[in-house]
């Protein structure tokens, strides 16, 4: 099939499904309870895929608890949930097969069972006939379908079996097929195959099973290329796709739906969500990575921090006069993300300008090629902006002539005693910080004392002993989280360091910036910057 003609073949709208909280769940690093499941299940449903595949009932107490749970926890009315197992075993009987009455007992109007299409695996792992490996399919699916569910099958290592004996995995599809399933998935279990390899031989199950039998898609990441593979077989003729949030999965991962989504509806034309609901498809990647405590990787596509990140002095220009048609293949808010300007030493003065805009302050083209000098220096010897808004913002503001009067640094002190032994009348260490400030604040000198487990903390607690009663809004900025970067190693224990600082007022998250070759100092400097930026975006 020509590719003109593999276009005007596609299906207008594929079903997506799902299987986060089952393959997605063996990512290495994801540990969810059943409440993170249904949390995670919910943001699914929020996002409008087609199928939830919630996971193996028979397998493990959790995922059970969890089908016992959802239908009192979830509202679904755009998903419906799957239950996962795996067809009856090698010589035994359907109806006493413990998996398969565990699909029924979960309760879900839909199984997706899995069984072998390999000859390979039939033979070595299984250890039987490929007759009863067929056999195992057919009365398998035979046997749910009589139960009144819905059958997806997904053939396990389809495309290898195939290319290694088409007969015999032609044959595994069609005794799923004749006893009623309602799609058979070809799953690339071992991610290697490539995506010309994919197309063309979904083409040929679908040509062989007929345009009446659904078929889908499964592919992992091993070669890279699961994102790929997908598209692939809708362009040979799929009408399901099989993923993860943010490419979760076993491995190196499966086909990621927040990039296979996009690619379908805005580069194809096919549809996958329902209207209005592809924009959701940022915060979902993100909420959802915070369910399975994992940071989101800021390169993916379309949903990452840095998709539509713009840093070289040539982008940046050309976005400031022909905007991000320039450089950008989206319009970002289609996909709920948006654009944004890194200053750095690779920028230039538009850059700087555009990135004025965005905080909301007025500076002249003189100041603009100031600043952008300036932070090419102070970049050189390890600042670090683009990742500290807050901090850059600060900056632009005095050199527009903005002068901050929340407090002025007098000094500072940090002390830290570490006992042992006797001295510290404890089997464990005692390890004791404190940090004492000087400040002014309203015209009058304030002192302050504060602990705290370790110099960031000390020094916080005692800055804000100094300054909440002048400075109430205080209590609402709280720092999230401290990174600590060595920018010259050859140095050694010398070197200098960089700082990051996150913090949030409940309502908005920012960061700020410190460099020295005292860690201490550089973390002073991003705790006033976080301090200032957050009275001064409290209306202070």
């Amino acid at each position: 099939m020509s590719a003109d003609d593999a276009l005007r073949a596609l299906p207008s709208s594929v079903e997506i499904f799902d299987t986060t909280l089952r393959d997605g769940a063996q990512f290495e690093g994801i540990s969810l309870t059943v409440d993170d499941k249904l949390r995670v299940a919910e943001q699914l449903e929020y996002l409008g895929v087609r199928w939830i595949e919630g996971g193996y009932p028979q397998a493990n107490p959790k995922d059970a608890e969890f089908f016992a749970r959802a239908p009192k926890e979830l509202t679904l009315r755009t998903a419906e949930l799957v239950a996962f197992g795996s067809t009856r075993r090698p010589a035994g009987k359907v109806d006493v097969d413990p998996t398969l009455a565990a699909l029924i007992e979960a309760g879900t109007s839909t199984a997706c069972i899995v069984g072998k299409s390999w000859d390979f695996h039939v033979l070595e792992a299984l250890r039987t006939t490929l007759d009863e490996g067929v056999a195992m399919v057919g009365e398998s699916v035979a046997f749910l379908k009589r139960e009144g569910l819905r059958v997806f099958f997904d053939a396990e290592h389809f495309f290898d079996g195939y290319k290694a004996n088409a007969e015999f995995a032609l044959r595994v599809l069609e005794a799923a097929m004749v006893n009623g399933a309602d799609c058979v998935v070809l799953c690339d279990t071992n991610g290697g195959s490539l995506p010309h390899e994919v197309q063309r031989i979904t083409g040929e199950v679908v040509s062989f099973l007929g345009q009446n039998t659904a078929v889908g898609i499964h592919t992992q990441n091993d070669s890279g290329c699961a994102v790929a593979n997908s598209i692939a077989a809708v362009l040979g003729g799929a009408t399901q796709v099989q993923g993860t949030v943010n490419g979760y999965g076993e491995r190196t991962g499966n086909a990621n739906l927040m990039t296979v989504i996009p690619d379908l509806t805005l580069k194809l034309g096919v549809a996958t969500l329902p209207e209005g609901h592809l924009e959701r498809l940022t915060v979902v990647s993100h909420r959802v990575a915070e369910l399975v405590n994992l940071p989101p990787h800021p390169a993916d596509p379309f949903v990452g921090q840095s998709a539509f990140a713009h840093k070289g002095g040539l982008h940046t220009s050309a976005l400031g006069r022909a905007g991000g048609a320039t450089y950008e293949h989206i319009d970002p808010a289609v996909v709920g993300n948006h654009t944004r300007v890194l200053v750095s030493d690779l920028g230039g003065r538009a850059g700087m300008a555009m990135k004025a805009e965005e905080f909301g302050v007025e500076i002249d083209a003189r100041t603009s090629g100031e600043l952008s000098e300036q932070l090419k220096t102070l970049e050189s010897e390890g600042w670090l902006f683009e990742s500290a808004d807050a901090s850059l913002e600060l900056r632009m503001r005095r050199a527009a002539g903005w002068v901050q009067e929340f407090f002025e640094i007098e000094s500072y002190e940090v002390t830290s005693e570490h006992l042992e032994g006797a001295a510290s009348g404890s089997e464990e260490p005692v390890i004791t910080t404190r940090a004492r400030v000087s400040l002014r604040t309203g015209g009058e000198q304030v002192r302050a004392e504060g602990e705290g487990n370790g110099p960031v903390n000390a020094l916080d607690s005692a800055v804000r002993a100094a300054l909440t009663d002048a400075h109430p809004a205080l209590a609402r900025i709280h720092l999230t989280d401290f990174k600590v970067r060595v920018v010259d190693g050859g140095a050694a224990t010398g070197a200098v360091v960089r700082v990051l600082i996150d913090s949030t007022d409940g309502d908005r998250v920012w960061t700020t910036v410190g460099v020295d070759s005292n860690v201490i100092e550089a973390s002073w400097q991003a705790l006033v910057d976080s301090l200032q930026f957050g009275l001064l975006h409290a209306g202070e």
